[in-house]
Protein backbone atom coordinates (compact mmCIF):
# COMPACT_ATOMS: atom_id res chain seq x y z
CA UNK A 1 0.00 0.00 0.00
CA UNK A 2 1.42 3.07 -0.90
CA UNK A 3 1.53 6.25 1.50
CA UNK A 4 -0.65 8.53 0.20
CA UNK A 5 -3.45 5.30 0.46
CA UNK A 6 -2.30 5.18 3.84
CA UNK A 7 -2.89 8.67 4.65
CA UNK A 8 -6.11 8.38 2.91
CA UNK A 9 -7.26 5.69 5.22
CA UNK A 10 -6.64 7.62 8.72
CA UNK A 11 -9.25 10.25 7.29
CA UNK A 12 -13.40 9.29 8.31
CA UNK A 13 -15.62 9.65 5.39
CA UNK A 14 -16.28 12.46 5.62
CA UNK A 15 -12.77 14.42 5.81
CA UNK A 16 -12.01 11.96 2.49
CA UNK A 17 -15.78 14.06 1.10
CA UNK A 18 -14.17 17.12 1.76
CA UNK A 19 -10.85 16.45 0.07
CA UNK A 20 -12.24 14.83 -2.38
CA UNK A 21 -14.46 18.13 -3.60
CA UNK A 22 -11.41 20.45 -3.26
CA UNK A 23 -9.16 17.84 -5.54
CA UNK A 24 -11.97 17.71 -8.04
CA UNK A 25 -12.80 21.45 -8.29
CA UNK A 26 -8.71 22.07 -8.47
CA UNK A 27 -8.70 19.22 -11.34
CA UNK A 28 -11.12 21.16 -13.08
CA UNK A 29 -9.38 24.62 -12.54
CA UNK A 30 -6.05 22.98 -14.02
CA UNK A 31 -8.01 21.62 -17.19
CA UNK A 32 -9.50 24.86 -17.74
CA UNK A 33 -6.08 26.67 -17.39
CA UNK A 34 -4.63 23.92 -19.85
CA UNK A 35 -6.92 24.53 -22.37
CA UNK A 36 -6.29 28.37 -22.05
CA UNK A 37 -2.54 28.33 -21.49
CA UNK A 38 0.63 26.33 -21.09
CA UNK A 39 0.60 24.87 -17.54
CA UNK A 40 4.23 24.93 -15.41
CA UNK A 41 3.71 21.27 -14.28
CA UNK A 42 1.62 19.11 -16.64
CA UNK A 43 2.40 16.29 -14.60
CA UNK A 44 -0.09 17.58 -11.77
CA UNK A 45 -3.63 16.51 -14.13
CA UNK A 46 -2.34 13.17 -13.80
CA UNK A 47 -1.60 13.00 -9.96
CA UNK A 48 -5.10 14.78 -9.06
CA UNK A 49 -6.72 12.22 -11.07
CA UNK A 50 -5.16 9.25 -9.02
CA UNK A 51 -5.61 11.08 -6.12
CA UNK A 52 -9.28 11.39 -6.64
CA UNK A 53 -9.41 7.67 -8.26
CA UNK A 54 -7.55 6.22 -4.86
CA UNK A 55 -10.21 8.19 -2.47
CA UNK A 56 -13.28 6.87 -4.14
CA UNK A 57 -11.56 3.43 -4.31
CA UNK A 58 -11.61 3.58 -0.35
CA UNK A 59 -14.98 4.78 0.15
CA UNK A 60 -15.74 2.33 -2.18
CA UNK A 61 -14.47 0.01 -0.02
CA UNK A 62 -15.65 0.78 3.31
CA UNK A 63 -19.21 0.91 1.61
CA UNK A 64 -18.97 -2.80 1.02
CA UNK A 65 -17.57 -3.70 3.87
CA UNK A 66 -20.00 -2.04 6.13
CA UNK A 67 -23.16 -4.36 3.72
Amino acid sequence: MTKAAESIRELNDEEIREQLTQKQEELFRLRFRSATQQLENPALIKSLRRDIARMRTILRERETASK
